[in-house]
């Protein structure tokens, strides 16, 4: 099968584009200019250069493909220019799939986020039934991937072959940039995590993230969604697993939310507006932080095959991956101890 694969540069689409080569499929990647190909070692497959701020540039790389798996997002807690984010991931999704559409690509696999479903504060796992809307969205990233997933569902109601899935904070090795999650962990490897919010997360292995994508080629149903996650866990308890693996110790201050808020709100705009910089935290972090992300994939596991794993090898290949690359590097001596 000819894929066209976007995202191949970043953490999750890497191991994507992994899991799609084992399976023999005949892969076109997309890049931009100023990608970092590191993702792309070992991983065979044309590259073409193109951009989903500019949707024509794609318009060729789609002749002969039988399916598209888009898995890009311009993924970021903080953006000083929100607009950008929304012509990636909304405008650049629509544009997609109409291409893919005229190009008679028969199947197309979207990889939306668990951000776009409904939370409470109660900790209740949700689902792909639970009703949400727009409202329930918390700040620009979270809004463009529900109106990313709209243009999803609005393409497969007009008969295009169109299935979503709903990774829910993936954690493993090759996290190059890293991502907000990715984040945690560094921060902790490097001791600069010294309290903790009550809030909570589902925490999934990559690798049977990407695994999932395969398998929704051939067995997903066009308009379904699927949520891909793991373990439900506190934030006190993910920081308990990392002190575990390393040795080093684990925060015990706990923090009310109006604290957490002060201090994303001066971050924002010392080191955000007035340095230019990315701040540690954000208003929309703690707003976000107040419910527990937690869910179920039942779903996926009874139609895809999905499997939830342990997180713990997960968690283990991610703080390997980044001592050895240098993220941390204090840490290697401290974890042998």
């Amino acid at each position: 099968m000819k894929v066209f694969l976007t995202g191949a540069t970043g953490f999750v689409g890497h191991h994507v584009a992994k899991a799609l080569a084992n399976e023999g499929a005949n892969l076109r990647l997309l890049v931009r200019k100023s990608s970092n190909l590191g993702n792309l070692e070992e991983i065979p497959g044309e590259t073409v250069v193109g951009d989903l701020g500019e949707p024509e540039s794609l318009r060729s790389a789609l002749a002969d493909c039988e399916a598209v798996v888009h898995v890009a997002a311009d993924y970021r807690l903080w953006i000083p220019n929100p607009d950008a984010m929304y012509r990636v991931n909304v405008n650049g999704t629509r544009a997609l799939l109409g291409l893919a559409r005229a190009a008679g690509v028969r199947r197309f696999v979207y990889t939306s986020s668990v951000a776009t479903m409904h939370f409470g504060m109660d900790g209740i796992p949700t689902d792909e039934d639970v009703p949400v809307t727009l409202a329930d969205m918390v700040g620009h990233y979270k809004r463009s991937k529900f109106l990313a997933e709209q243009e999803t569902i609005k393409a497969a109601q007009h008969g295009q072959q169109v299935m979503i899935l709903n990774p829910t904070t993936p954690v493993g090795a090759n996290d190059r940039k890293p991502t907000p999650t990715g984040r945690i962990l560094v921060d902790f490897l490097n001791g600069k995590f010294p309290a903790y919010v009550d809030t909570g997360l589902n925490l999934v292995d990559v690798t049977e993230v990407a695994r999932a994508h395969v398998l929704a080629l051939s067995k997903g149903e066009a308009g379904r969604r699927y949520i891909l996650g793991g373990e439900n866990l506190t934030l006190k308890q993910i920081l308990d697993k990392m002190s575990a693996m390393t040795g080093i110790p684990s925060p015990t201050v706990k923090i009310p939310f109006a604290v957490a808020a002060t201090y994303a709100f001066f971050e924002e705009w010392i080191t955000g507006r007035i340095r230019g910089k990315e701040p540690r935290a954000t208003l929309e972090e703690v707003r976000m932080g107040r419910k527990k992300m937690f869910a179920s994939s039942s779903r996926a596991e009874r139609e895809l095959g999905f499997r939830i794993t342990p997180i713990y090898p997960a968690m283990r290949a991610a703080v390997d991956w980044f001592c050895a690359h240098g993220y941390a590097p204090g840490i290697p001596a401290r974890a042998r101890a």
